[in-house]
């Protein structure tokens, strides 16, 4: 085995969670992302996206992504117990919340072992079915009030709470998807050669069940997102879920 070095330390990304984005006082979506945040700032994480307050309901604004960015940068650059590397260390309650998430994932992936793996698990819907009963849930606690949500369930304003549309929503015009439509055929057009070569090597990868990150990196120089999934399509099939 090689000596281990900077390539053997763990990375990961944090994303702040979609499920506590609500349409009703989006304004307070910023406070959720926030504390999250710094859950994911304190545990090390190397690195970080903030969900914008309005994607509730929408495509992010610029000023919206802009308030989402100032929250890292206000925990970084102005907090200062982000400066000091695990700053929660040897705190009863995170010690034993890690312990309990750890166990919890461990039997996770026992139970998907048990299923065949992976695979062997999405057969028999086993992932979708835990999501779902976990959203479900999640959301009869929020229905029945026993999980209290500001301004969502619970310290409703006086005029109810009501979902605030942002100042913009985004959405596409006509021209700018007949100029993306028209980027891809260009795109089509001018690789044609290299995006066809690039297609095999990426189906002979995926044949052999070899690694298909440095090839798949480099058919996406050449290859738009439709011709790299028809590929695959072509040597692995299209799922389908059992009904």
């Amino acid at each position: 085995m090689p000596e281990r070095g900077p390539q053997w330390h763990p990375r990961y990304h944090i994303q702040t969670s979609g499920r506590s984005l609500h349409a009703q006082e989006i304004d307070f979506n910023d406070i959720r992302t926030t504390l999250q945040a710094l859950y994911a700032i304190y545990d090390n994480c190397n690195s970080l996206h903030t969900n914008a307050y309005d994607e509730a309901i929408t495509t992010p604004t610029e000023e919206s992504v802009r308030r989402a960015m100032a929250i890292q940068l206000i925990i970084n650059k102005e907090l200062g117990l982000a400066k000091n590397e695990n700053p929660l260390q040897g705190s009863f309650i995170i010690e034993e919340l890690t312990d309990l998430v750890e166990e919890a994932v461990l039997t996770e992936f026992d139970r998907i072992t048990e299923r065949g793996g992976v695979l062997g698990a999405m057969e028999t819907m086993y992932q979708r079915s835990r999501i779902q009963e976990e959203s479900l849930y999640y959301e009869t606690l929020k229905h029945s009030g026993e999980y209290p949500i500001i301004g969502v369930n619970t310290f409703l304003s006086s005029k109810g709470s009501p979902t605030i549309l942002p100042k913009e929503v985004i959405r596409a015009t006509e021209e700018e998807k007949e100029a993306q439509i028209a980027t891809v055929e260009n795109l089509k057009a001018t690789y044609a050669d290299e995006a066809a070569k690039a297609i095999k090597d990426l189906q002979q990868a995926a044949i052999k069940n070899e690694n298909m990150f440095e090839v798949l990196i480099e058919a996406a120089k050449y290859c738009s997102l439709g011709q790299l999934t028809a590929a695959m399509f072509e040597v692995g099939g299209q799922y389908r879920r059992n009904m």
